[in-house]
């Protein structure tokens, strides 16, 4: 006979499977598609071949801190517990690996289409960034529920959210320090000194910062999401356990699951209503989320009806705050990073009186937009609290990241577009090609901002979830309270802790952007014909330096989260550490919302500037818009996102050590 819960089965594994078939029936799409001329295929390889070579290297590394990681996890908790961390790990690494290497080959495909017309050309972008959105939330649920049903373990579940972080953090530092080191060293030369345009073929730095956009963007955000799509599943999972299905440990692992995967079908039928009719890219973009939302209530109150029953709703209402939020924090990262808007033109305008009154005004703005996304995270968290307790809360995130599929597809988008508009300019095409790839990378940069918006609420909420398990792990006897010494030494401790890692981020694209100015100084000094065009620039040289600057530079900051909990807990004890936690979590947030925002409003200051306003390219404001677009590139692609996963994996180490605290 046939159960309710086998057929909860049959939709987490059919829906785990239909992203996955359907990202690779867009890849087998999108690879069928033509690549232009010899000379276009020429740029697209040696992109390729550097995005290969830095995960290749990037891989390397992060698999010997692995094994040496799963091992003491074998030692000191169990074998299943260092399975998952090898499970997550690996499905972290493949979704962003899989998605960049389509992306590095939808990008000439992107500029070929974009000679028949910017609707062809958003299709090819779009449809490549899907790949990447599906792959990761289909590997996600398949880690999660697959490693459940193979060992009904579920404290190794937690394991496998560590494999996941400590794939992110990599991911992100690594690919962050990759990117802004090229784009930092490249524009500095180029644009400021030489005085040549964006993604022209003389400057020899110019295919590492291409580069650079596929595995900071893609590859770094994918494992970011992926990870946080699998933290978020496993803490509801642990938390209801705990906390709201006591006794009924399959419905505490099947509910969280069937909203996720209930949500992966919403997100492939919204993804097929987005189609360009007309010129309004960005609102063609929203369309298929709305649409997607809108199927993934029905489904959230399809399901709560099954699992739960008509008498709970406020499950089902929590759920609802979850897509709220997703929706505030797209409303208002586009606000202040979208060029229609006065955040934006302000930091424009007054480029026009100097380089510095731009930073003073890109630091104004970042800093003021922290406030309204913590105002909507704390009414969520409240009104989630009310209605359902902190589970209300793991289900507010359950639903945010129910819709990372499609999140990541909108975000995906931006780095094709922006290597196709780079593919462009060096092959020397048309000017009614860039005209068509121009406004779709415009359109890429608020995209990539909004999604980090998304991506750093759904952290800290998913942070604030952890630390409720921990809490609840540690037993009712362990009570955090301010009046404790060491839970207020551990608060400060923890609220320093972003800083600290944002620092060593920021310093490393400073040391790899240096490397890269030198190199391309001394490629302009000593390779004559480059600025003429008669001599071809050493390209391979900045993409082998910023390689090695990504991963020297990312180890130490890497081991921040991990050591600190271990060593607070050990000299502080449980108290200390559980404050450290929200410390952690609560300046955590602040730094990456202003970074992340900050950095995307510079950037596109400048590409208002560039559209023709205030004196256009070349003008004194324009210069002014380049040193701030310049400081604000590591605070947007390197130290905030990387906060995201910096917060999770310091939770999950405290998770860790639960056993040893008790």
């Amino acid at each position: 006979m046939t159960t309710n819960m086998d057929y909860i089965s049959l939709l987490i594994w059919g829906a785990a499977g239909a992203a996955v078939l359907y990202g690779l029936a867009l890849i087998w799409w999108v690879l069928r598609l033509p690549t232009g001329s010899e000379k276009m295929m020429e740029i697209a390889s040696a992109i390729q071949q550097g995005a290969a070579a830095y995960l290749v290297r990037q891989y390397k590394v992060v698999a010997v801190v692995a094994a040496i990681i799963a091992f003491l996890i074998s030692q000191f908790l169990d074998l299943n517990s260092a399975l998952g961390f090898l499970v997550g790990a690996v499905a972290s690494a493949l979704a962003g690996l899989i998605g960049m290497l389509v992306a590095v080959r939808a990008n000439i495909r992107c500029t070929e289409a974009a000679k028949n017309g910017l609707p062809r050309a958003f299709e090819v972008a779009y449809k490549g960034g899907t790949v990447t959105g599906f792959l990761v939330v289909g590997l996600a649920l398949a880690a999660v529920y697959g490693f459940y049903q193979y060992t009904h373990d579920v404290n190794a579940l937690v394991s496998l959210g560590f494999g996941a972080s400590l794939i992110s953090v990599f991911a992100r530092l690594g690919g962050g320090i990759y990117t802004k080191g090229a784009d930092v060293g490249t524009d500095m030369v180029g644009k400021v000194e030489a005085g040549i345009p964006e993604d022209d073929p003389r400057n020899p730095g110019v295919i590492a910062d291409l580069v650079g956009d596929n595995v900071g963007d893609d590859a770094g955000m994918a494992a970011d999401v992926f990870e946080t799509y699998v933290v978020t599943a496993v803490a509801a999972i642990l938390l209801g356990q705990l906390y709201a299905f006591p006794g009924q440990p399959q419905l505490a692992i099947n509910y969280p699951l069937s909203l996720m995967a209930g949500a992966i079908f919403a997100s492939i039928a919204g993804s097929l209503f987005v189609k360009l009719k007309g010129r309004s890219i960005m609102g063609t973009l929203y369309k298929g989320l709305v649409i997607s939302t809108a199927i993934a209530v029905l489904v959230f109150f399809a399901v709560t009806r099954l699992l739960i029953g008509s008498e709970n709703l406020s499950y089902f209402y929590s759920t609802l705050l979850g897509l709220l939020v997703t929706a505030g924090m797209m409303v208002i990262t586009e606000y202040y990073t979208g060029t229609k808007y006065d955040p934006v033109k302000h930091i424009a305008h007054a480029s026009q009186t100097g380089h510095g009154t731009n930073v003073i005004a890109g630091l104004a703005v970042s800093l003021q937009s922290t406030f309204a996304p913590i105002i909507l995270i704390s009414a969520a968290t409240f009104f989630a609290f009310n209605l359902a307790g902190l589970y209300g809360i793991a289900l507010a995130v359950v639903a945010m990241l129910s819709l990372a599929g499609i999140v990541v597809a909108i975000d995906a988008f931006g780095p094709i577009t922006d290597n196709a508009g780079g593919i462009a300019e060096m092959s020397g095409l048309p000017k009614k090609v860039r005209d068509v790839t121009d406004p779709l990378d415009a359109v890429g940069n608020t995209t990539k901002a909004v999604t980090k918006g998304y991506a750093i609420a759904s952290a800290g909420l998913a942070a604030l979830v952890l630390f409720a398990v921990y809490s609840q792990s540690l037993g009712a006897d362990v009570v955090f309270s301010l009046s404790e010494p060491n839970v207020l030494i551990g608060l400060f401790i923890g609220g320093a802790l972003p800083y600290l890692f944002a620092s060593f981020a920021m310093e490393a694209v400073g040391k790899a952007g240096g490397a890269v100015v030198e190199e391309v100084r001394r490629q302009f000094r000593t390779i004559k014909g480059i600025m003429t065009g008669e001599a071809k620039p050493d390209y391979a040289a900045c993409v082998s330096i910023v390689t090695q600057a990504a991963q020297r530079e990312m180890l130490v900051p890497t081991l921040i989260p991990i050591l600190a909990p271990i060593v607070v807990a050990l000299f502080l004890g449980p108290l200390a550490l559980g404050g450290m936690l929200i410390g952690l979590i609560t300046t955590g947030l602040f730094v990456a919302i202003s970074m992340t925002t900050g950095g995307a409003a510079w950037d596109n200051a400048k590409k208002y500037i560039e559209a023709g306003n205030l004196g256009g390219k070349g003008s004194f404001a324009h210069q002014a818009a380049v040193t701030g677009d310049t400081v604000g590139d590591p605070y947007k692609d390197t130290a905030g996102p990387a906060i995201n996963p910096m917060i999770k994996v310091a939770n999950i180490v405290a998770l860790l050590l639960v056993p040893f605290l008790k």
